[in-house]
């Protein structure tokens, strides 16, 4: 399916491109309250169990909750822990240190295991954390973090929580729906996502995965009204409804996601376009002379950081604003030691889309005065 031809392509992390199909389903008013629409909201939340490989039958719900990923992430965080319990935090990027900004804010007591931008936490830190640190009830951990877009091992993570009788909370916002979780496998007790991302709907909800005992075991401990996740899914379960105004029109974009999702072949096909973007994306910007910040081995194919090259005529605004004027948007730097520009590689992009991005790069960079391949700084 085509996108509008009028739209610049994101290559960015989410929110990204969609499919003119996805836009085309926004183009209807539903009535919050009205069973039709209260059907599709129920299907959307069995179609998502589903997608994660399971069911209300193998002990899992899933919870819908209006606004962003961060704030799907801060109704779990709000919610799930008792007024007596302590968090472990992973975190090594921005979406970790926001978890661990939300932890402050909403006042609980926590530890963060903090590692390097450019390496992942091990089950052993893990573990180590779990037996000196006294009172851990909650380990938190992102899957991909896209500060960098590496890749952290929350399938070894989560049995080492396991091990120590702790709950296992993920974010997954970039990696569902394209990359393989195991729940059950994993230990994950909660897992969140959006629905602007891998999914490639379009911003205005986030979605929480539950193991129904964790999530019922949390009467009481919510701190929040409107990110309360247990009265959210008591809510759907009295009356299929949200408790308050839904995004309507984002669901329905979300329905159309799904069918897509689903004739692309699931986590497997999604994933394996995102590869083969990732892929041609990787050998053309090596070849142009960039370097990526992270080694291979823990790069996820969802989005890349590459290195500032050496020459002087290179200034990362007038490079985006030249991507941009050709038609593509691609994401500045995160990190904070490290100049850095992001390209991602999910949303509705196939490979020729890849291809006409590194063309576009070359003449930026030929325009700016570049001697190519680029030459990495020194230092």
């Amino acid at each position: 399916m085509p996108n509008s031809a009028h739209d610049k392509l994101l290559f960015t992390p989410g929110p990204l491109t969609t499919s003119l199909s996805v836009k085309q389903a926004m183009l209807h008013d539903a009535g919050s309250w009205h069973f039709e629409f209260n059907a599709i909201v129920a299907g959307i939340r069995q179609r998502l169990l589903a997608l994660a490989g399971t069911s209300k039958e193998a002990g899992f719900e899933c919870v819908l909750m209006q606004g962003s990923g961060s704030f799907g992430v801060e109704s779990v965080l709000g919610s799930v822990i008792p007024p007596d319990g302590r968090a472990l935090i992973l975190t090594n990027g921005a979406y970790g240190d926001r978890i661990v900004q939300m932890a402050r804010v909403l006042r609980l007591d926590h530890v963060v295991l903090r590692t390097a931008e450019d390496t992942p936490p091990t089950a052993d830190q893990v573990r180590e954390q779990l037996t000196t640190q006294a009172g851990i009830t909650h380990v938190i951990a992102v899957h991909c973090e896209t500060t960098t877009g590496i890749l952290n091992p929350i399938e070894t993570i989560g049995p080492a929580a396991r091990e120590h009788g702790c709950r296992f909370i993920v974010d997954a916002m970039s990696s569902f729906g394209a990359l393989p979780i195991d729940l059950d496998a994993w230990g994950v007790d909660y897992v969140i996502s959006s629905a602007n991302k891998c999914i490639e709907g379009v911003p205005g909800f986030s979605f929480v995965l539950a193991r129904r005992e964790s999530l019922l075991a949390t009467e009481g401990w919510a701190r929040s009204l409107c990110l309360d996740l247990l009265g959210q899914w008591k809510g759907f379960e009295k009356n299929g409804q949200f408790r308050y105004t839904p995004p309507t029109h984002a669901l329905l974009a979300f329905q159309q996601a799904l069918e897509e999702w689903e004739s692309e072949g699931g986590v497997t096909g999604r994933g394996d376009r995102y590869r083969r973007n990732h892929g041609i994306l990787m050998a053309g910007m090596k070849a142009l002379g960039f370097q990526p910040y992270l080694p291979a081995e823990i790069q996820s194919p969802i989005i890349t950081a590459f290195r500032h090259p050496g020459d002087p005529r290179f200034r990362f605004d007038d490079f985006y604003h030249r991507l941009s004027d050709r038609g593509m948007i691609i994401y500045p730097g995160k990190l904070t030691q490290v100049d850095t520009f992001r390209i991602g590689t999910i949303g509705r992009l196939f490979p020729a889309d890849i291809e006409q991005l590194l063309s576009a790069i070359r003449r930026a960079l030929q325009d700016m005065g570049c001697q190519l391949p680029l030459q990495p700084l020194q230092g």
